[in-house]
């Protein structure tokens, strides 16, 4: 439920501030879920994740969470510490230095705008989808898809714009349909497993699905779990909302370790659900069927739910939940990087035009626009490269970043609290060693899957150096690495225009509230 809403606030130096106390509990827990986009993750990740792993998908699934887990208990005691709305940016920057935070905050900045694209055009295609225009659908490069992606970002851009309690309220309404058809989706799914009334390639769910050992190479498995990491990403926005959130060094804490468990459970029904029903073949509605990689809930959905008018309803429905799913998170995404760009802008790591807050609703005016224009740019660029299939390998290499900063930020809560693991068994293990292994193992995640992502063969497109030696490169590590080298170039740049915050780092802490110590930073209630 939303809090009561406190006026919009000025800070230390005179500044019109975000609205504080806006957001409670209960509303963080939905952005934070509604932003990792459930359906719409599980419909455009699921079969690629199958194809490394089979019928073992539920158990990585199971051990993606470990690491997310251990990294949210470092995010959470990061905002107990200093409630800031750059959290990670922030964060490292004020523990491991300026530098530091800026690549934090650039991770940020180019995994959401690329992300953003996908989400436009998955958008666009429902829409024509959900109208019976398969045709247009199908294709993801139609200048009609295109169109109406651009729409749905606009609409999304605006929302946020209108401030974060109707974000909030559109955000609760998505979620219900999202979450309410994905249990319809599971339930009818396994029923017809057990009654004998799916395919061929149906299986009934057993637990060897949960044993990791029974996986091909640990090539496979490390794959599969950076894909998974896709699947997670998003549930820190009750992090970015911090400011606006009522008791904000405790509730957006809570409440993104508890999206990460919600996240958990709603993707192993799934999981199972759809596994158990389409397969892994590669024919009909099997999961190995090249046909349905790219959207597995629409390739079955008529096979769940039947051809009868309440079977085409229902289909209609799922249909439109991985739409109102996209768009859900188009809307987290412009709501979760404005705020970061605003962070930036205060501290002068971006110009001070990013620091701008609207006067009347309460939020960061420029870095909102700034959002919803570089996605808009980045669509339009990437739908007429390669013929709108760049747009995969872009999606595919924000896995490299998603592991960066979420790797970054359970470092930093370690060597941030690395002087007072002694005071308790909490601190030791909830504020440092667990957020480390966390941390430790999503570098490694993300520096496997950048060596992996070179071969040409684990991407839509490619590129060779016209001159000697000629290799042969994948667009996914093209991506992945360029993204990251232009930001460690922008931030040479920045630090010639704007010296001050890299010579001097982020401000001070703000204390706030006495922090009592002890307590578990990661306590759900």
């Amino acid at each position: 439920m939303l809090a009561t809403t406190a006026p919009p606030t000025s800070d230390r130096s005179g500044t019109k501030s975000l609205r504080t106390g806006a957001l409670g509990m209960t509303t963080s827990l939905i952005l934070s879920v509604a932003s990792a986009a459930p359906a719409y993750s599980l419909a455009a990740t699921l079969a690629f994740i199958v194809a490394y792993v089979g019928f073992q998908a539920p158990v990585i699934v199971l051990l993606a969470f470990v690491p997310i887990l251990f990294v949210s208990f470092g995010y959470a005691a990061l905002n107990r510490r200093d409630p800031d709305c750059g959290t990670i940016f922030t964060w490292a920057g004020r523990t491991l230095g300026p530098r530091v935070g800026f690549l934090g905050g650039w991770a940020i900045i180019a995994s959401f705008v690329l992300v953003m694209a996908s989400l436009a055009q998955v958008a666009g295609q429902y829409v024509f989808l959900l109208l019976g225009a398969d045709g247009i659908g199908s294709d993801p490069a139609s200048p009609w898809v295109l169109l109406v992606g651009l729409g749905w970002m606009v609409l999304m851009t605006a929302v946020c714009y209108r401030g974060i309690e109707v974000a909030a309220a559109v955000q609760r309404a998505l979620l219900f349909l999202e979450f309410g058809m994905l249990a319809v989706f599971s339930v009818v799914a396994l029923v017809r497993v057990y009654t004998g009334h799916a395919g061929a390639g149906a299986r009934h769910p057993s637990l060897s699905w949960m044993n990791p050992f029974e996986i091909s190479s640990p090539g496979a498995f490390v794959n599969g779990l950076v894909l998974m990491l896709f699947i997670y990403w998003g549930w820190e926005t009750a992090i970015t909302v911090n400011e606006e959130t009522a008791d904000r060094h405790r509730t957006p804490g809570r409440a993104a370790v508890g999206s990460t468990i919600v996240l958990l459970a709603l993707y192993l029904v799934a999981t199972v659900a759809t596994l158990a029903f389409a397969g892994i073949g590669t024919t009909g509605v099997g999961l190995g069927n090249p046909d349905n990689s790219g959207d597995v809930f629409s390739a079955l959905g008529k096979a769940v739910f039947g051809t009868s008018a309440l079977g085409t309803g229902l289909w209609h429905l799922l249909v439109l939940m991985v739409l109102s799913s996209a768009a859900a998170s188009t809307e987290t995404t412009v709501l979760t990087l404005g705020r970061t760009m605003l962070a930036m802008g205060r501290q002068g790591a971006l110009p001070k035009v990013f620091a701008r807050i609207h006067p009347r609703y309460s939020i960061p005016q420029v870095g909102t626009l700034a959002t919803g224009l570089a996605g808009a740019v980045a669509y339009v660029v990437m739908n007429f490269l390669g013929h709108g299939q760049i747009i995969g390998d872009a999606v595919s290499s924000c896995g490299l970043m998603i592991a960066f900063y979420y790797g970054l930020t359970g470092l930093t809560s370690a060597w941030a609290y690395r002087g007072q693991w002694r005071r308790s068994a909490g601190d030791l293990w909830l504020r440092v060693t667990l957020p480390a292994v966390g941390g430790l193992v999503l570098v490694a995640a993300g520096l496997w899957s950048l060596v992996n992502d070179w071969d040409p063969a684990n991407s839509t497109t490619s590129w060779t150096i016209p001159f000697a030696p000629h290799w042969h490169i994948g667009g996914v590590f093209l991506i992945g690495a360029g993204t990251l080298a232009v930001g460690c170039l922008l931030m040479l740049a920045c630090a010639r225009v704007a010296p001050r915050y890299f010579r001097g780092g982020p401000g001070p802490v703000d204390p706030g509230p006495v922090d009592p110590g002890p307590e578990d930073p990661g306590r759900v209630h």
